[in-house]
């Protein structure tokens, strides 16, 4: 972890300010890589009508709401709606007003269906029921049913006789028949189809496939599984098996928060253990939905939780095996590749489909909208902001902490390494105001500033400024006097390093030279809010009032890692470690492949991966042997030969910061060593374990010529 994070930090220090390039699973070769977004998109399901592909994803006490992407190719998306604009209800919690929030509860697990020539998405809201959310357009206008009734974590079937289904409930799954005009449920239809004990959770998703039905949902207990339901009839009987489990991509559990009570101010509340790198939890691969696309492939959209980003998607192949949906490959079920080839479309007539981003991250205000990718938290006061002069303004309201700040306007912090500025016009503000940016989690952290008053006046007439670092979870403020220019001019930046969960801030007077403030934080995930780190604008006062205004521009966002495209090492010379045990890779004259020492000068060290097109390998020595497989995962057979036509074909797996493993295309399992029993190199491994030292993941170092 320390060489990752010393790694990260040298990219900071030496990245071009000028990256404009964001995070896409697209590798531009034919293949792509997991994540497929590098942030939080909850609870997705998955809906293909034609030769487009919708999901939907959870929003929570966000709005807008329940949002919506499409895409063609099932790699690239692109966030084209929002079922609603802010919450309808009349109910305080639901705006942050009179110490009443929603935080962890809002809307969550939603369905997106196509039926009677229209879309439908549901959706549960804690305390109001069942929502529905109907619309013609897939870009709305979108109508709000609300159907009440205890159904929640939801998915629903139209069935072949016009009948429509609501399957839903932990462990005991229930069938509810719901009405054509979605006024509700049907009266005395709803019943048990699978009784408790049968290892069934929730997060549920029903098709009719070939007459059958199949429920696939996932269970939390000990950890994440995914798993298949199957029946000939609605009311079952059902058989259950699980169809996914272990999926990591090499990615151990978050860190949780621990917290007593809820959105508390007092750090000796909280606590941020150290993360276990060895447990799975819910880190693996589960909650989501399964498609076919044109070719007849499957494909299983499922989530993962993900460290401080929150939980993200993730994109397997799915191969069906005696009627069953199984994750994964052939010889390598319910496992799945972080790499891998693009789905096949089919259409001829279609362009293809350009490497992008499912959001426009960086907004300069200038427009006469917000950014789509924007959310407020909670429903704002749209008296207390606009856009103005190429500019966001936003009033300052009461508030005793940054949780309790109405109108904060925020968006979901993107991964690997990204770095946040935003520039900030504090001359307006009043006494009691603090304005900044902030990362609304649990527990939360801002970087603001607040004007330094004399008495009897109300705003600051000398130019001085008190900046601010607080962080929640040691109920701490590190604060520095700052005199700023005629319109309070200064620049905010937060800097994240997701993949082993810390933060720093840090702040400009001239948009150029940065000044480190407060300690480099620990971020974790939580259960609080059920979503990962959120970047916040805010403004609020804490003497009780209404105070003044703060003004951004120019918001941004620089994704250091995004560009992927010297990861795999193709014509370059290198030496191999497993992260195992930091030994070398080896070409032994006997004939295997095995380790030595990693101080070793031996020219058999010294490897190439020679490109094949596609992401396709071959591993060659540089004594001009390559690399095969011989027999069928037995140990021992990973073999050296002078046969250019013997060399196995690899599909690299790129697992960032020169991590990586390899996938034969012909067994599609993994080259890896064992670093305890001294067999030599075999490809038996079915993937990468939670902590990437179970001998599967390899790490590449140039040698210089």
């Amino acid at each position: 972890m320390r060489r990752i994070l010393l790694s990260l930090l040298l990219v900071i220090a030496t990245a071009a300010m000028a990256q404009t390039r964001t995070w896409t699973a697209d590798n531009g070769n034919g293949t792509f890589t997991n994540p497929l977004f590098y942030d939080e998109f909850s609870d997705p399901d998955i809906l293909r009508v034609g030769d487009d592909y919708y999901l939907a994803g959870t929003t929570m006490h966000t709005v807008p709401g329940l949002v919506i992407l499409h895409s063609r190719d099932l790699v690239n998306w692109e966030n084209i709606s929002y079922c609603f604009d802010r919450f309808d209800f009349q109910d305080d919690a639901f705006s942050l007003v009179n110490h009443k929030e929603i935080y962890g509860q809002g809307i969550w697990a939603p369905c997106i269906r196509y039926a009677n020539g229209q879309f439908y998405v549901y959706s549960n809201v804690n305390g109001k029921g069942l929502q529905c959310y109907t619309a013609k357009d897939i870009r709305g206008p979108w109508e709000h049913h609300n159907m009440e009734g205890r159904i929640y974590d939801l998915s629903v079937l139209f069935d072949d006789d016009g009948k429509i289904y609501a399957i839903h409930g932990y462990g005991e799954v229930h069938c509810t028949e719901l009405k054509a005009d979605m006024s509700g449920p049907v009266e005395g239809t709803d019943r048990v189809i699978i009784p408790n004990g049968s290892a069934v959770g929730e997060g549920h998703h029903m098709y009719k496939i070939d007459g059958r039905y199949y429920l696939i949902s996932t269970d939390y207990k000990p950890n994440g599984r995914t798993l298949c339901s199957r029946a000939d009839k609605i009311d079952g009987p059902y058989e259950t098996i699980v169809v996914a489990a272990d999926e990591t991509f090499g990615y151990h559990a978050a860190p949780l928060t621990q917290v007593r009570g809820r959105i508390v101010p007092d750090g000796s509340r909280f606590g941020i253990p150290e993360a276990d790198c060895d447990a799975t939890a819910c880190s693996n691969i589960h909650q989501g939905g399964i498609v076919q696309d044109q070719s007849g492939q499957w494909w299983a959209l499922l989530m993962m939780d993900f460290h401080s980003i929150g939980r993200t998607v993730t994109l397997a192949p799915m191969t069906w095996v005696d009627g069953w949906p199984m994750l994964g490959l052939p010889g390598n079920l319910g496992r799945a590749p972080r790499t891998w080839f693009k789905p096949n479309v089919g259409s001829t007539e279609q362009a293809p489909v350009e490497p992008h981003g499912p959001y426009c991250r960086s907004d300069s205000f200038d427009g006469k909208q917000l950014a789509r990718i924007w959310q407020w938290n909670h429903n704002p006061d749209d008296a207390k902001w606009r856009l103005k002069g190429g500019r966001l303004q936003l009033t300052s309201m009461p508030a005793e902490q940054l949780m309790w700040a109405r109108n904060s306007l925020t968006q979901r912090v993107v991964g690997p390494t990204s770095v946040t500025t935003v520039e900030l016009y504090a001359n307006a503000l009043k006494d009691g105001d603090v304005a900044g940016l902030g990362n609304i989690n649990v527990p939360c952290s801002w970087i603001g500033v607040s004007p330094v008053v004399e008495a009897g006046k109300s705003r600051s007439t000398a130019g001085t400024y008190l900046l601010r670092c607080f962080e929640q979870a040691t109920n701490d403020t590190v604060a520095v006097p700052v005199v700023l220019g005629k319109d309070a001019r200064i620049w905010l930046r937060m800097t994240g390093t997701y993949d082993v969960d810390s933060a720093q801030y840090s702040y400009s007077l001239d948009g150029r030279t940065f000044t480190d403030i407060g300690r480099r934080m620990p971020l974790s995930y939580q259960l609080i809010t059920f979503q990962g780190s959120r970047h916040a604008l805010f403004a609020f006062n804490t003497k009780g009032h209404e105070g003044g205004k703060a003004l951004f521009d120019n918001f941004t966002v620089e994704e250091l890692e995004a560009d992927r495209s010297g990861n795999l090492p193709v014509g370059k010379t290198i030496r191999i470690s497993n992260l195992a045990n930091g030994r070398l890779m080896h070409a032994l004259p006997h004939g295997l492949v095995y380790d030595t020492d990693a101080d070793s000068r031996d020219r058999r060290t010294h490897f190439r991966l020679i490109d094949r097109g596609g992401g396709r390998v071959v591993l060659q020595c540089a004594d001009g042997r390559y690399v095969w497989c011989s027999g069928f995962g037995l140990p021992g057979d990973l073999r050296l030969t002078n046969d250019a036509d013997k060399a196995e074909l690899f599909l690299f797996q790129d697992y960032l910061h020169h991590d990586f493993m390899l996938m034969s295309l012909r067994t599609n399992t993994y080259v890896g060593k064992s670093p305890t029993t001294g067999s030599p190199y075999s490809m038996d491994w079915r993937g990468a374990d939670p902590a990437r030292r179970g001998g599967a993941v390899l790490h590449w170092e140039e040698v210089p010529e």
